[in-house]
């Protein structure tokens, strides 16, 4: 979505909001890891989503150059993505998951298991997250733009 104001001045609405909606996930997920609300790696995010589907608040999918050549992973993606939409799970998607992981707190350099971030809903009770009310609104209304897993810039250090 592009407003154009006169012709040399323009905003495209799709990028600013991309740009804050990567400010706000980067938000979520430092206080999601401050209350000790997030689970790192494909296989765990699984095995969390199988065991309390109800627990996990929003979900997000990192992607590398090595995902276009990594069948496996591309179809544990697609498993995830369909359990999100089947359990009304927010979910977005990254394209760095070297940042995501630096994000997560994962400095071991073993990236490899930032491909996959959940942020559990925090205990009854807390004070819910405003970052994450607001991903949650976002993602409502990229799917109402038929964008059904919205990627999200994850902004520099």
């Amino acid at each position: 979505i592009t407003i154009e104001i006169n012709e040399s001045f323009s905003i495209d609405l799709r990028t600013s909001a991309m740009l804050n909606a990567g400010r706000t996930l980067k938000e979520a997920l430092v206080n999601a890891h401050a209350d000790g609300r997030v689970t790192v790696g494909v296989y765990e995010c699984a095995k969390i989503m199988n065991d309390d589907p109800d627990s996990v608040a929003f979900c997000v999918l990192a992607t590398d150059d090595a995902f276009q050549c990594d069948v496996a992973l591309q179809i544990h993606f697609t498993l995830i993505q369909a359990f999100c939409f089947d359990n009304d799970i927010s979910i977005v998607r990254v394209s760095d998951t070297q940042r995501l992981a630096e994000i997560v707190g994962d400095k071991s350099g073993d990236l490899e298991d930032a491909h996959c971030v959940l942020i559990t809903n925090p205990a009854e009770g807390s004070w819910e997250d405003p970052a994450l009310e607001k991903l949650h609104l976002f993602c409502e209304e990229s799917c109402r733009l038929n964008d059904w897993v919205p990627e999200i810039t994850l902004p520099e250090r």
